[in-house]
């Protein structure tokens, strides 16, 4: 695989890279590290689509990725109410979550935080990051959590959250640091801290964020992204066709608009990169079935008003369907972990 080639698999779907000129210096490295890291904090809804096809695409480009389980920070961050029990069980779903979602397991590695913050090392970077790092910038950086600034007067654990993520990516040694448009702070943290003490610079690699179902006008897209706490706004990687169909019948998408539609980024973000197009069936009065090859000619069609909004969440409904069969295949088999979850989690 030419440079060009392996910089088009990297950089396919990603909204951001920083910078593409370190990025290009990883292609010949042997040994390449990269991560992503997630809090066990509940079900897994189908942004994790968009993250883990860039995971299998990393791991197709030489990458050893590592999917840090992040159980210490679902603690500091409240979740499950800091029931250590319940958050270790979460994190095992989303191990099966990866592997259902078709993360190659050879080149993978499942890394739970409470097996790297066990030495003064990690505790070394912690605090040599936070030196070097004002409470304002800190304070900022709290959104990565899913809290606001203000938040940090609750509770001073929260403070070292940034730090302690800064410090996991020097911790593991990473190449690339891989993670949604709402990690970018983190990531952004990290690197000023590392010029600073004169470590390695990693690379930071951002995926868009998929909008919850209410969507909204001229939303903020760190508020209007998907999320697990909401099941109305969410759809869910294990959903059944028939949950998937009336959630989506009932997700804002006004006719004719193309801009903050939620049912449209699906189709962008997750149908047309995994699927390839999109099948529209339609009554042949209205026009017939038809299939869209490229998420361009569907927003066009659709801003135009030559496709009703319920033909074409159907649309997108039946196609997230078929995506899902074989994370759905795979729970059928391997229940335990998602049941064990699904007593405790908000599923709605």
């Amino acid at each position: 695989m030419g440079l060009d080639e392996w910089m088009d698999l990297v950089l396919r779907n990603a909204q951001e890279v920083v910078t593409r000129e370190e990025l290009e210096a990883l292609y010949e490295r042997p040994g390449k590290r990269g991560y992503i890291g997630f809090e066990p904090s509940g079900m897994a809804h189908i942004g994790w689509l968009i993250q883990a096809a860039k995971v299998r695409d990393l791991q197709q480009a030489g990458f050893h990725m590592i999917i840090y389980l992040a159980d210490w920070h679902a603690f500091i961050n409240d979740k499950f109410g800091g029931d250590m029990e319940k958050i270790r069980t979460c994190a095992r779903y989303m191990e099966d979550c990866f592997l259902a979602l078709g993360v190659d397991p050879e080149k993978a590695e499942f890394l739970y935080a409470s097996e790297l913050l066990d030495g003064m090392d990690y505790w070394e970077k912690v605090l040599r990051i936070s030196k070097k790092t004002s409470l304002q910038r800190m304070k900022r950086a709290l959104t990565i959590m899913g809290r606001k600034e203000e938040e940090s007067e609750m509770d001073s654990s929260k403070l070292i959250y940034p730090s302690m993520q800064a410090a996991d990516i020097f911790q593991m040694d990473l190449d690339l640091a891989l993670g949604g448009m709402d990690q970018r702070k983190a990531h952004m943290l990290a690197r000023d801290a590392a010029e600073k003490l004169g470590w390695k610079k990693f690379v930071a690699l951002h995926t868009p964020l998929l909008p919850g179902l209410q969507g909204g006008e001229r939303m903020d897209p760190l508020e209007a992204k998907m999320s697990k706490s909401d099941p109305n706004a969410a759809l869910f990687i294990h959903d059944t066709p028939e949950e998937i169909n009336r959630k989506l019948k009932k997700a804002y998408c006004p006719q004719g608009q193309v801009d903050d539609n939620p049912v449209l980024e699906m189709a962008r973000l997750v149908v047309f990169p995994l699927s390839g197009g999109l099948h529209i069936e339609r009554p042949e009065k209205f026009g017939g079935p038809l299939d869209v090859a490229d998420y361009m000619e569907l927003e066009s069609m659709f801003g135009a008003g030559r496709l009703h909004p319920l033909d074409l969440k159907k649309a997108v409904a039946r196609s997230l369907a078929d995506v899902l069969e074989p994370v759905r295949d795979y729970f059928s088999r391997h229940p335990g972990n998602l049941e064990a979850v699904r007593r405790f989690a908000v599923t709605g």
